[in-house]
């Protein structure tokens, strides 16, 4: 790169430079900018292609993008600093955690059904059930059993996986750029320090977003549409931008379909934050529990409920963003 930029210099004018986002990160934009370059990272999503072009290969795409930058059909992404990006490695280190664990879960049920045992007196993964489990000696052969015993034991090393992440991020959070923000979307319900941590290291700097709209459209919950004339016709949601982020959305929308109400763990978490923070965060729990209810009885999907209600938590995360200074 470093003889590829002073060839381009020689020629006496000063190149620009940009490319798709892939697995490689941020290193190149970085070191483009360090040298002084203009370089932009382009979603490949959000590339026009043609559609009778079938043929592809990395000149014809490296043709088509420098023509599209020149012309200004392009939009260049936000790219997160070194920071940011140790932020995301860590939180979503934690999300390949929690998925594990889901599937490690998934095994030993799915061990138990095969064998045909199941769970019968109350919810899975509660103290009781782990004790059922632990007493559980029902297998014929002691390999059965070993089996078994091994799906348990993976189930316990990657919760103490979770529990370790999970504090590295209270500690990480505490000395972030974003801690503020972090801080001051706790007073939301449902949004803990985790989902607030993922929801700020995936979007970044939230302020850049004009309005609420363009910040839902951007997370992917605003519904999809193909309208003509005086015919408009809305469908699916377009499921656009960062899922992360999006999925935790949805898990905190879950805690808006019991009554509003400022329990103690809630007082504690937000009473030393401004009262303009505090009031959003009452004003937003009062009309998400309401709505939550309206739509359920509405007879509206469950899916499509959690979906309107953490589409209206965004606007209320952007608000509360917007209204949080961060350190110089």
């Amino acid at each position: 790169m470093l003889r590829l930029t002073k060839r381009l210099s020689e020629t006496g004018k000063v190149p620009a430079f940009c490319y798709e986002a892939g697995p490689c990160g941020y290193g190149l934009h970085r070191l483009l900018t360090k040298l002084g370059f203009e370089c932009a990272v382009v979603s490949p999503a959000m590339i026009p292609r043609k559609a009778g072009d079938r043929v592809k290969t990395d000149r014809r795409d490296a043709e088509m993008l420098a023509r599209l930058w020149r012309a200004g059909e392009l939009t260049p992404i936000w790219t997160p600093d070194e920071e940011q990006e140790a932020m995301r490695d860590l939180i979503r280190t934690r999300e390949q955690a929690m998925d594990a664990l889901k599937a490690a879960k998934q095994h030993l049920q799915s061990f138990l059904l095969l064998h045909g045992l199941s769970y019968r007196n109350g919810i899975y993964w509660t103290k009781r059930h782990r004790r059922w489990l632990a007493e559980l000696r029902r297998f014929p052969y002691s390999h059965q059993q070993l089996a078994f015993e091994e799906l348990k034991r993976a189930i316990d090393q990657i919760e103490v996986r979770v529990a370790i992440l999970d504090k590295a991020i209270e500690e990480a959070v505490a000395t972030w750029r974003f801690a503020p923000v972090v801080d001051a979307l706790r007073a939301l319900r449902g949004v803990n320090t985790t989902i607030a941590a993922t929801v700020v290291a995936e979007i970044g700097d939230i302020t850049r977003f004009e309005n609420p709209r363009q910040l839902m459209a951007w997370l992917g919950l605003v519904p999809s549409e193909h309208s003509s004339g005086s015919t408009t016709r809305r469908g699916r949601l377009t499921r656009t931008g960062n899922a992360l982020a999006r999925t935790m959305l949805v898990e905190a929308s879950w805690s808006y379909r019991h009554p509003p109400k400022e329990g103690q763990p809630y007082l504690r978490r937000s009473a030393h934050l401004p009262q303009p923070i505090r009031d959003i965060g009452w004003k937003a729990q009062s009309r998400l529990c309401k709505r939550f209810r309206h739509l359920s009885r509405a007879g509206k999907p469950q899916p499509r409920v959690l979906a309107a209600i953490a589409r209206e938590l965004s606007g209320s995360i952007w608000d509360i963003a917007r209204k949080t200074p961060l350190p110089a």
